[in-house]
């Protein structure tokens, strides 16, 4: 919610109805996408009883404290409040539904995020990185990338390398890292997230 709304400050001004009219039928790159959304925008709208002209967000029609598409809604929206409605506006149906949104994609509670990376030698300057990549710390320490202050775990990771005004900050993205890039496909954009929960 940080990330997307700033808490809640800026969820948008648009008509979401309008904004995925607008894609869905004058934006030809993209529209078999937004028709759908628009389809699942009413939907949504008929099975929570709401105007479908009423939701606002996005210039692309993300909704809510946590900018949910509406197919997002249908999917991984919960009432987490238990009064019988599940409105994205409300800070705990929000918080709740971001929850099951990351559940559904593997989230792990208790297991890492991220860790910093103690990097020895040049080979990690040519070593693929990202977090879509996929690397055991075996992999990792033979080219001589080890994680700080972390125990190495089973199973595969992705090498993160971020670039600041202080030069490169490398980085080990435990499966978590990975299910937070599901919200959004960006090395960056996760990062942020995980910085602004700490």
């Amino acid at each position: 919610m940080g990330d997307e709304t700033i808490y809640g400050a800026n969820v948008g001004t648009h008509r979401v109805i309008d904004a995925l009219t607008t894609l869905a039928f004058d934006y030809p790159r993209r529209a078999a996408y937004f028709e759908s959304e628009l389809e699942s925008l009413l939907i949504m709208a008929r099975q929570e009883g709401l105007d479908p002209s009423k939701p606002v967000g996005s210039f692309a029609g993300a909704m809510g404290l946590g900018q949910f598409m509406p197919s997002s809604f249908l999917k991984y929206a919960v009432d987490f409040d238990g009064n019988g409605r599940v409105d994205l506006w409300d800070p705990e149906d929000a918080i709740g539904s971001i929850a099951h949104y990351f559940a559904s994609f593997g989230w792990k509670s208790g297991e890492p995020v991220v860790a910093h990376a103690r990097v020895m030698g040049l080979e990690a300057e040519s070593l693929k990185s990202g977090f879509d990549t996929r690397y055991t710390f075996e992999d990792l320490a033979a080219r001589g990338i080890r994680p700080e202050g972390r125990a190495a775990m089973d199973g595969e990771v992705s090498f993160l390398v971020l670039s600041t005004l202080q030069g490169n900050d490398y980085r080990i993205g435990y499966p978590n890292f990975y299910v937070i890039t599901r919200y959004n496909h960006s090395t960056y954009y996760a990062m942020a997230v995980y910085e602004l929960g700490q």
